[in-house]
């Protein structure tokens, strides 16, 4: 019914339906019989004009003084990719369910919050992180927040809507929307009583990752949005917005600034991450000491068992990298980050420290964890306690390597491999925050992209899943030398990028392309002893190389087929191929070839390409 009727639906709960609560569509006299404070009428409704009639739902208690307020966050505008990695279901909105005093509202105690998407009640840390970060800014609002200031606030808003308003007053008072992100395939906008008041046929959003608005209408003579890209870049989704349109529209709109910025704060203390090389594409817990303990004690860290069991592969790969690292002569430089682990018998002191780095401890709880191939092949409560007999640091070690990892990693089946690879150890890899992945798009539109190869050694992986792929030249990073200056190496031909992985020679000498084509075919001429499509990796001694998706920019240097990218933002990862005892790749492999191009489009089509 109307915002003034006695009664609402609500077909969004989850909650249960137990008797003694009263849902709206159900005719009685107890619902209506209690006072419902207007100011409480008044925020939603205004919800209902900013967002649209299905932005906010309602559910009252015949019995006792409380009702629910849903609000619907639309994030159709999260990219497919992030929403993977996130694990949250774009198409569907994150409901914001808060229970207030139904008589007494803003001057009542203080709303409980829940967080939840109908369809996806496992594993939903967003939600947790989220209700985390409403939580506290409610509680930061309360403080100074009453029905009788709120109504004065709200008083301003009704005379935009009169005949005798202008529209440079109805533009003033819309300057309320904190900049949220753009996308530009952010659905129209299509409540008709929105549309109506505005006095246009449709609104549409676009989005970009930069957490700016640009808002035109199709009328450029009633242009009534219209704001310039925010220039605050570090705190802007922090910014509280204004209480003129009421507190549920306040609310709203900071979770709608919060949202696309999640990964870039940690899960524990809310603070902006202090990772050498900014943020990456995953939520995560930062590395400061109380938010570790806070972390690992209230169990929010990713769960071992569920990993390994939904990608038990890419879980593999990790370990590896981890191995490979560690077992570095140069792992004081390039295991990064260290380990933090709480001691399980006793949880206010860390068993790894960064600050007090032990590697020979460290080695002894990684030569503890047992093979994922073993963990897939019996009960993994039972795998963890033989873990413990060997070392009680063993599965806490496992459950850093994979909570700490902050790239997207999935196994690709079969049926989407690039064959030319000669390997079956293949990986979709996805690593560039939400942000930076909006900026490729942007330059991708304006010069466009191809591929490329990059070839790092493995021990280099574990610190660039965790850290990004990063300008190493002229830092202790640099390996192979910066012969064409500073910036990300790549090449189009595989043979180069084969060999700054040490692929078919020492761990850091770079072989040559005719050593390369030589030990590639008499490795084909070799009878395999075990299958090419094992699922997991049978050996330690591997080597890897990224395909990438770099802009062609002027900034792109290309020395023959040596290029040279020196702006990190203009290359990003898409797919990560592992060779392991020997096994050496195609040296003839030109990313430029049409045929090549093809191929890849294949099998990237609906992975990137898509959005």
């Amino acid at each position: 019914m109307d915002i003034k009727g006695q009664y609402w639906t609500d077909d969004d709960s989850d909650g249960d339906n137990e008797s003694e609560e009263f849902l709206y569509g159900v005719q009685g006299t107890c619902a209506a019989d209690l006072y419902r404070h207007p100011q409480l009428d008044a925020d939603i409704e205004a919800v209902k004009e900013i967002y649209s009639e299905n932005s906010v739902s309602v559910r009252e208690y015949g019995t006792i003084d409380d009702v629910d307020i849903d609000l619907h966050i639309n994030i159709s505008f999260l990219d497919e990719e992030v929403s993977t990695a996130w694990k949250v279901l774009r198409t569907e909105p994150i409901v914001l369910r808060l229970r207030f005093s139904l008589s007494q509202y803003l001057d009542g105690p203080e709303p409980s919050i829940e967080v939840f998407q109908p369809s996806n009640k496992e594993g939903f840390g967003l939600g947790l992180q989220l209700k985390k970060i409403l939580g506290m800014f409610t509680s930061q609002q309360w403080k100074h927040l009453s029905n009788d200031f709120l109504k004065t606030q709200q008083e301003k808003r009704h005379s935009w809507f009169k005949s005798s308003g202008t529209i440079k007053k109805f533009r003033a008072g819309l300057s309320i929307f904190s900049p949220i992100p753009k996308s530009p395939s952010f659905p129209i906008i299509q409540d008709s009583v929105l549309k109506g008041k505005l006095g246009v046929p449709e609104l549409r959003v676009n989005r970009l990752m930069n957490r700016s608005i640009s808002c035109t209408m199709k009328n450029p003579k009633v242009e009534v949005f219209g704001y310039p890209p925010s220039t605050q870049v570090g705190g802007h989704c922090k910014n509280i917005p204004t209480l003129e349109y009421g507190f549920l529209v306040q609310i709203m709109k900071y979770a709608e600034q919060r949202i696309p910025t999640l990964n870039e704060y940690c899960v524990v203390c809310d603070e902006q991450h202090v990772f050498q090389n900014g943020s990456m594409l995953k939520p995560a817990v930062c590395t400061r000491e109380l938010c570790v303990f806070s972390f690992y004690t209230l169990g929010v860290m990713s769960g071992a068992a569920e990993e390994v069991a939904t990608g038990a592969e890419v879980v593999d790969l990790l370990v590896a990298m981890c191995r490979a690292a560690l077992e570095s002569p140069r792992k004081s430089i390039i295991f990064e980050p260290y380990p933090s682990v709480v001691d399980p018998s006793d949880p206010k002191t860390l068993a790894f420290n960064p600050k007090k780095k032990n590697y020979e401890r460290l080695q002894k709880a990684l030569d503890s964890v047992m093979s994922i191939r073993e963990m897939t092949q019996g009960s993994y409560l039972e795998i963890k306690k033989q873990m413990d007999k060997l070392d009680p640091l063993a599965h806490p070690l496992l459950q850093w390597i994979i909570s700490s990892n902050r790239s997207h990693i999935v196994k690709l089946p079969l049926s989407r491999q690039l064959k030319f690879m000669h390997t079956s150890h293949q990986f979709l890899l996805l690593s560039s925050p939400p942000a930076k992945e909006a900026r490729f798009r942007t330059a991708k539109k304006l010069y466009g992209s191809t591929f490329a190869f990059h070839g790092s050694h493995i021990e280099n992986w574990h610190s660039i899943l965790r850290n990004g792929l990063v300008n190493a030249s002229y830092t202790k990073l640099q390996l192979h030398g910066a012969a064409y200056g500073k910036g990300i190496y790549l090449s189009p031909i595989s043979s180069i990028s084969f060999g700054y992985s040490g692929m078919g020679k020492g761990q850091h000498r770079m072989p040559s392309k005719d050593e390369l084509v030589q030990r590639y075919n008499r490795m084909n001429t070799i009878p395999q002893t075990r299958s090419i499509q094992s699922r997991f990796l049978q050996s330690r001694n591997l080597n890897c190389i990224a395909l990438c998706e770099v802009i062609t920019s002027k900034d792109l240097q290309k020395h023959g087929n040596i290029w040279v990218c020196p702006v990190s933002d203009h290359v990003c990862t898409r797919f990560f191929f592992v060779y392991e005892d020997g096994q050496v790749g195609d040296a003839n492999i030109n990313t430029q070839d049409p045929k090549i191009q093809k191929e890849i489009m294949r099998v990237i089509g609906t992975q990137v390409y898509t959005n």
